[in-house]
């Protein structure tokens, strides 16, 4: 089974739906046959790689609200964030442009870290207010889960990897894709959002029950042959 995660890193629902989904995997019996691999996807392209004002400020200007709504907004976040064991330091997050850590996200996808990677880059920005669009941050979160500091920043510098973000976008907008979270089972079934664990648990095993059928179907298939043709 595939499950397709588009997310971007300064999403606060995808961080939480990445542990719900997670939280549903550890319930699900069959999580070994599970490949996840995560889609990128930015909210916000045109947002700074070095911000001026904070994630208040932000949250604020973007939907006409006053400072403390916006800061109470936040905090009713991190109160559900706290639910699934995670902390979310609004104070200290800087709502920065994406774009580089999505690529340096491909370079970890080949290593074959790429989930490590996500999490730890979500970890920095929600919980240890880190910029995730600045370089030097980038290539050191990189080191910590076992990636080349070199390699890394050679990415970055190259600006490699550009492709498979556009791409990834691309896939995004022929799934109809309007937010994030959005995990794709077998790119068949779709759940949109930071759904609850139990959620995530019934798509999983329905999933599964449909791909046993599928395959019971395929090793009971017989041929038949009439003249020049066979039909399965």
């Amino acid at each position: 089974m595939k499950v397709e995660i588009f997310s971007d890193i300064v999403c606060p629902f995808c961080y939480i739906g990445k542990r719900r989904f997670e939280e549903a995997l550890e319930q699900f019996n069959n999580k070994e046959k599970v490949e996840k691999v995560f889609r990128s996807f930015q909210l916000d392209p045109n947002a700074p790689k070095n911000p001026e004002e904070n994630i208040h400020a932000t949250l604020a200007k973007k939907y006409n609200m006053s400072y403390d709504e916006a800061k109470k907004m936040n905090n009713q976040v991190a109160n559900q964030a706290r639910e699934v064991g995670l902390h979310f330091d609004f104070d200290k997050a800087i709502h920065s442009n994406t774009l580089d850590a999505h690529r340096l996200s491909h370079y970890a996808f080949e290593e074959g870290k790429m989930y490590e990677f996500i999490e730890r880059l979500m970890k920095a920005h929600f919980t240890d207010g880190h910029n995730v669009s600045d370089h030097q941050v980038l290539v050191t979160l990189a080191e910590e889960i076992g990636l080349s500091r070199d390699d890394s920043l050679q990415v970055l510098q190259d600006e490699a990897y550009i492709n498979e973000v556009e791409q990834d976008i691309s896939l995004a907008e022929q799934y109809g894709v309007q937010g994030v979270p959005f995990f794709v089972f077998n790119r068949k079934y779709a759940v949109s959002g930071a759904q609850a664990t139990e959620v995530f648990l019934e798509v999983l095993e329905k999933v599964y029950e449909e791909e046993k059928e599928n395959a019971v179907k395929k090793e009971t298939k017989t041929e038949y042959c009439d003249g020049e043709s066979c039909d399965a």
